[in-house]
């Protein structure tokens, strides 16, 4: 298994409510989250807005640091894993984050941008690595001084694409990343990672708000909804016959062509 997630718990201090003295109280986030992640497989992470799927994404990252449960991440246990000993792991594990022009350093180049993680992790032919992953996305070598403002929206996240794949990760965690894309390029973009997975054998965790384009490019579906797991289960599976309530309703909600249609 890439991953393990068993009874994963995190919450936040409610700044809003917090005394004048004493501690604030918490809010549970993610509240008792379970779920394995098979190598190679392709997992949807879906739920609407504060349902806590960015935050399980992070978790599975430790870009947060659970308060209790544990993730398994190719039989190590990273929950609470230090510093110093998740530095060496980092480059096993990418992100590709929703909005490449806040992720994206305006002031350095492409070539840059996409160099950085290859020298902090101690890869020495980072220009050869540089090219190469422009080569996997699509992008001309020459983008790679350019500046991200030069860029189109999807030609961005390409590059967000590029410095996530530069350091050959076993896992890829793409949150939200076509959401701010035009249709064309969403296609354009989905189509790059279905390619990147089969070349390179990727796990990829992918959240996404929209159920269309889950089903269009993942093997799982995990649904969450205020913070629980509500179901999982095959793609396939999960649109003919929803099991729970919340899936439904979020499969209603996605338009069909024919008004008289529907997923189910």
């Amino acid at each position: 298994m890439m991953y393990q997630v068993k009874d994963l718990r995190l919450s936040f201090p409610d700044m809003a409510h917090k005394p004048l003295f004493g501690a604030a109280p918490r809010i549970e986030v993610l509240k008792g989250v379970s779920f394995d992640l098979p190598k190679g497989a392709v997992l949807g992470i879906v739920g609407g807005s504060g349902s806590g799927k960015s935050t399980l994404g992070r978790a599975m990252l430790r870009l947060l640091e659970p308060d209790t449960g544990q993730i398994l991440f190719d039989g190590q246990d990273i929950t609470h894993m230090p510093e110093d000993g998740l530095r060496g792991m980092r480059r096993r594990f990418q992100m590709i984050f929703q909005d490449p022009m806040s992720s994206l350093n305006p002031r350095r180049r492409v070539g840059g941008i996409i160099a950085g993680p290859l020298r902090l992790h101690g890869f020495e032919d980072a220009p050869a690595r540089v090219a190469e992953a422009l080569d996997m996305v699509g992008l001309p070598r020459h983008f790679a001084q350019r500046f991200p403002h030069e860029l189109s929206g999807g030609q961005r996240q390409r590059v967000g694409i590029a410095r996530a794949i530069a350091l050959r990760p076993d896992f890829i965690l793409a949150d939200e990343i076509v959401s701010g894309l035009d249709v064309s390029s969403q296609a354009q973009v989905l189509n790059l990672l279905e390619e990147l997975v089969k070349e390179l054998g990727l796990t990829l965790g992918f959240i996404s708000h929209d159920l269309s384009v889950i089903r269009r490019l993942c093997d799982r579906i995990l649904v969450l909804h205020h913070g629980e797991v509500v179901e999982d289960s095959e793609t396939a599976a999960l649109f003919d016959a929803p099991k729970a309530e919340y899936t439904r309703e979020l499969l209603d909600a996605i338009p069909l062509p024919d008004p008289h249609q529907n997923w189910t």
